[in-house]
């Protein structure tokens, strides 16, 4: 899926948002993984979000997420840096998005 990476272009955050911005007949040369994920986020996921939704590992939604922002596919937003000083994510955000993971069972 990946290609062998294992880091994506971009640092991504797990609360960064995605949404697709182009018409869905213009993404025929995507791999199925990449086109799962435009179809997804017609509405705005997380990365988080979509690895839970399309049952695959964070890194390498991150990976194809990066790649699909870079092709023009997908607009990520990011919200305010929610990393603590060593660059791991901050507890009450892992606590936030563990929360919503399981609002969505």
């Amino acid at each position: 899926m990946t290609g062998g990476r294992t880091r994506p272009t971009h640092r991504l955050p797990i609360e960064a948002l995605v949404s697709t911005t182009v018409d869905l007949s213009q993404a025929s040369g995507l791999s199925p993984e990449a086109y799962r994920i435009c179809i997804l986020c017609r509405s705005v996921n997380s990365i988080a979000e979509i690895s839970a939704i399309l049952s695959i590992p964070l890194g390498v939604a991150r990976i194809l997420v990066a790649d699909l922002a870079e092709s023009g596919f997908v607009l990520v937003q990011q919200l305010d840096d929610g990393d603590a000083p060593d660059g791991r994510p901050q507890v009450t955000l892992l606590e936030r998005v563990l929360m919503g993971l399981r609002n969505l069972a």
